[in-house]
């Protein structure tokens, strides 16, 4: 089965590939020097009023409920 790691050479280039688990170490695309497989960032959004991981559920959520309200005040 086939993940995606990042690797990195000495020079500093980083390199996205989809190898087997196994794999520590691959020829680097750019300057052919060994490139070792490193720690990637995660990357995730927090809703920047609560602090919150925003799921998609909880997003949609959030944002019927401002619809909801918008409507109520249309309607009033």
């Amino acid at each position: 089965m086939a993940l995606l790691f990042d690797f990195e050479c000495s020079r500093g280039h980083i390199e996205e590939r989809l190898v087997s688990s196994d794999t520590r170490e691959i020829p680097c695309p750019h300057c052919k020097r060994p490139a070792k497989r490193i720690q990637s960032p995660v990357r995730s959004a927090l809703d920047p009023i609560s602090g919150d991981f925003m799921g998609a559920t909880t997003k949609w959520m959030k944002q019927r409920e401002q619809k909801l309200k918008q409507e109520r005040k249309a309607n009033s």
